[in-house]
């Protein structure tokens, strides 16, 4: 009743959307699925995909649902689509998906049916995978229905199972010295629940990363790493321009159209995939250009702001 007069759904909807997580978690594969994804140089991923909802400002109904795909090592975008969509299904900590993925599903079955040429290999997702509440987030969610590969990429750390933003794990974060190293996150549970990362040498903020659906952590952690020219990965940064410009240009708002990244400040973002090039294998691309900042988006810790730096 409590959540009924708060504006939030029945107890019999939190009741149900409990159960439907528990019988799609069980569909959950945490290991690598794919040559690719064991490979040191991602041979054989050529599209990465990422998607983002936007909300309209001030609006917590209004909001644009957003799939790109980039060309992999490259990170062109070579797809994008996005739709103005009502959010009508209440927010509620621990059940983004079940206000989010039904929009975000219908992207990614539109892009099957019409280019399927275009599909990704592997989706970037705004939010938390099994670093979660019930070990079953948005990552997972829209992994489990789309049937593809996902990893769950979050700004914030959701304090579950025993995790704290307390004064040790800030000390791990200060520990992060360069681009690319990490640490558990490891549970009262004893389950290592996802991993923090540093992303860019020039931002000391991680990005908590957590297997989605067909992905192992660790390849989960070095794609992550791979796929960021800023603190952002790209495919999530990308989504998430395509969402505010198309909102931009659907509400008619004043204002230059969101900017993309200069080309000149993309390099190759992973290892050379030639036996030839050894050097620097496995390593990230350094790339010390400020990204564009944007507003955060509203929600609590389960939901990831827009963060770049």
């Amino acid at each position: 009743m409590a959540l009924e007069a708060a504006g939030g759904p029945p107890e019999e909807t939190l009741s149900l959307w409990k159960r439907e997580q528990a019988r799609l978690k069980a569909h959950v594969v945490d290991r690598d699925t794919e040559a690719w994804q064991r490979d040191p140089a991602f041979s054989g991923l050529q599209r990465v995909g990422g998607v983002d909802v936007s909300f309209v400002k001030g609006d917590s109904v209004r909001a644009c649902a957003s799939l790109v795909v980039l060309t992999f090592p490259e990170l062109e975008v070579v797809y994008e689509e996005s739709r103005m969509v009502s959010l009508t299904a209440p927010y509620v900590s621990g059940f983004l998906a079940f206000r989010e993925v039904p929009f975000l599903l219908e992207l990614v079955q539109q892009l099957r049916e019409k280019e399927p040429g275009l599909m990704p290999q592997v989706l970037l997702v705004d939010g938390n995978g099994v670093l979660h509440h019930r070990g079953f987030g948005v990552a997972c969610h829209l992994g489990v229905l789309t049937d593809l590969p996902c990893v769950g990429v979050a700004k914030k750390l959701l304090q579950v199972d025993g995790l704290e933003n307390n004064a040790l794990h800030k000390e791990k974060i200060r520990l992060l010295q360069t681009r690319g190293d990490s640490f558990p996150l490891l549970g009262d549970s004893g389950t290592v629940l996802g991993m923090a990362l540093r992303s860019h040498d020039r931002s000391t903020r991680p990005l908590y990363i957590s297997v989605g659906h067909r992905m192992s952590l660790e390849a989960a952690v070095r794609l992550t790493c791979c796929c960021c020219r800023f603190r952002i990965p790209e495919p999530v940064r990308q989504a998430d321009i395509s969402s505010r410009e198309h909102i931009r240009k659907s509400l008619g708002l004043p204002g230059p159209p969101t900017l993309r990244s200069p080309k000149a400040q993309r390099p190759v973002a992973c290892p050379k995939r030639d036996s030839g090039e050894s050097s620097g294998e496995g390593q990230p691309p350094q790339d010390h250009s400020p990204g564009p900042r944007t507003a955060p988006r509203p929600g609590s810790q389960e939901q990831t702001g827009k963060d770049w730096q």
